[in-house]
């Protein structure tokens, strides 16, 4: 299968903690490596510094509820992000950890097999969070 990304991550986010896999391509062979992080602006800028020294030019993040807002606005100038529906993601039965969650959604994206979610501009994001 073609690889579209060789240098991205997959993130699994939670309410307390981020689960990432860097996913990086060198010729026919992979490197992942997995971490986790807090949710607090420190933990995300450590995030955020990892990703950038491994590379990453994409980031895809699956979550439920809001907890992805923070991660996104930590990334968003840095990285392409991709904010995909957990519905269409789990597909495949038996992967109920968030390493392997991280580790999938990583490699959905670099093959370019995650639709993403609609994320409204940063105006219109603030318009709505006033609410």
């Amino acid at each position: 299968m073609e690889v579209i990304h060789e240098r991205c991550a997959g993130l699994d986010v939670h309410k307390q903690t981020v689960v990432a896999c860097t996913r990086i391509g060198h010729g026919s062979k992979v490197q992942r490596e997995v971490r986790r992080f807090g949710t607090s602006t420190r933990e995300l800028l450590t995030l955020l510094d990892w990703l950038r020294e491994a590379g990453c030019t994409h980031v895809a993040m699956e979550a439920t509820g809001v907890y992805w807002k923070p991660v996104w606005h930590v990334l968003e100038a840095d990285f392409q992000l991709v904010l995909a529906n957990a519905a269409h993601i789990h597909n495949v039965p038996g992967r109920k950890s968030d390493v392997n969650d991280a580790t999938w959604i990583a490699d959905l994206l670099a093959h370019g097999l995650i639709r993403a979610s609609f994320v409204p501009p940063a105006p219109i994001q603030e318009l709505r969070d006033r609410r």
